[in-house]
């Protein structure tokens, strides 16, 4: 599948809450992550996937919180871009 029609799949909406719960520390593991998105599993992926690669969103999973979050600060500018702040 080619990124932008992956792009076009993409819900602002889900990009946003994705974001506000790696900020916080809350998105738990992709099995309970799917659920708080009311997504699939396999576009949970996709969407970390997208936030990674094309915005170049600096997430990680750590297993030892059992959450993903970000290397550093990252800000979410809804102009499409990402600003990591060190």
């Amino acid at each position: 599948m080619s990124l932008y029609i992956l792009a076009l799949d993409m819900d602002i909406r889900v990009i946003k809450k994705l974001h506000e719960l790696i900020i916080t520390e809350r998105t738990g593991p992709p099995k309970e992550l799917c659920i708080k998105l009311g997504i699939s599993e396999r576009t949970v992926y996709n969407y970390i996937s997208f936030m990674k690669n094309e915005l170049n969103a600096p997430i990680k999973y750590s297993s030892d919180k059992g959450t993903y979050c970000y290397l550093g600060n990252c800000e979410l500018r809804f102009d499409g871009a990402i600003d990591e702040i060190v």
